[in-house]
This record gives structure tokens, sequence and C-alpha cells, in this order.
């Protein structure tokens, strides 16, 4: 049986963005219990309200699922993508599959790049881990021997990388676009290991973008 914050997730799901009213009578239950969940839900990021105008009335506070909320439902994208890569492998030459790949990066990094060449270097490395945060990377970084270490502790291509191992060169190729560094891959999660580690070399690095040692 599907508890009231179930029930809330999947009336917005199936019909849209609601009211407190609307979803009160939905589960038939007083408005202030289901203020009680929502205060619940938007704690954790799963719906989100907004102030809309209706044809008569005063403004109403409607609530719907955010990015994270809709991430709850099942989806079929691993199947899918998974079906796409074999089609694809089975019919392009392997050079060219890992081309696509590393132009998808590029591309990516493109963006990225425009954003943060302004930042001196460590400062940009920052930034980095930041938008591989957004990304689903869980990352963080420190300093190292011989430059930087970036940590990843989740990699939202993980199943998919299982299968086609090409997937799993993408951050590497992304990190070493955008800071226009080059990065050694020390451990991988499809290796069995606990995270995913890269070195980012700063010997080969100009200068002027590194930070100033006191």
């Amino acid at each position: 049986m599907e508890s009231s914050r179930q029930l809330i997730l999947r009336r917005l799901k199936e019909r849209g963005p609601a009211t407190i009213a609307e979803l009160a009578e939905y589960l038939g239950v007083a408005p202030m219990t289901v203020r009680h969940h929502l205060n619940g839900l938007l704690a954790e990021g799963l719906v989100e309200s907004q102030t809309v105008r209706r044809h008569v009335g005063r403004p109403a506070l409607v609530f719907r699922l955010t990015e994270a909320g809709e991430e709850l439902f099942p989806h079929r994208y691993l199947r899918l993508t998974d079906r796409l890569l074999e089609e694809l492998k089975a019919t392009i030459p392997p050079q060219v599959i890992e081309a696509i790949f590393a132009q998808m990066a590029q591309d990516m990094a493109a963006d990225y790049r425009e954003r943060l060449a302004h930042l001196p270097f460590e400062e940009r490395v920052a930034a980095l881990v930041d938008l591989l945060g957004e990304e689903g990377f869980m990352a963080r970084w420190e300093r190292a021997e011989r430059g930087y270490r970036l940590t990843e502790y989740n990699c939202p291509y993980f199943h998919i990388g299982q299968r086609h191992p090409e997937v799993c060169r993408f951050d590497q190729s992304l990190i070493s676009t955008v800071l226009d560094a080059p990065v050694e891959k020390d451990t991988c999660l499809l290796n069995g290991d606990s995270c995913c580690t890269f070195t980012i070399q700063v010997e080969a690095i100009s200068p002027d973008t590194l930070p100033i040692k006191s």
C-alpha cells in the first residue's frame, strides 16, 4: 500500500501541478496533513512550489515535481541507450565510436571552458568539480604530489559503462579539455574500485594559470 507521500508524488506525476486543496481532496485527508507531507518533499528537493494566476480568484500556490522527483519513477533510458550503442557498434568502426564520444566531450567542455576561462587554474578545478556535481558525479578535489587529484564517488553512467567502456572515458576527456591539462585515470569504479580518481598534471600547464605559491 502506498504511503501518503507516495500518493502525492504519483498524483503530481499523473495529473501535473496541484494545490494543497486539490491534493487533500485526492488523498481524502485534511489540508494540514498534505502541507506536512509537502514540507518534507520540498526539503528533499522532490517537489517545488510556484504561484500561478488562474482565470478567476486570487493567484494559487501549486506544487509540481522537480527533476529529482521525476527520477523516482521508472524510466527506460538505460535499455534504450544500451540498444542504441549496440546498433552503433554493430555498424560503425570502433575508432568512429571513440571519435563520437570524444566530440561529445569537446562540445560539453566548450561551454564549461567559456564559463571558467577567466578563473585561475585552481579555482577552475574547484568550479569544474561543482559542474561535475551537477552532472551527478559527486566529485571533490585536492592538491597532490604531481598536481591535483580529482575523485568521483558516483558515476551517472556506471550501468551503461559496464557494457560499453567507451562511455567510461567520457569524463576523463571532459576534465582534460576543460582544464586544458593532461589527466591520468588512476582508479575506476568499473574495475571494482570504490571511486574513480584522476591525477591532473601541472607540469605541462602554463605557469601563468597556476596558483601563486606563498
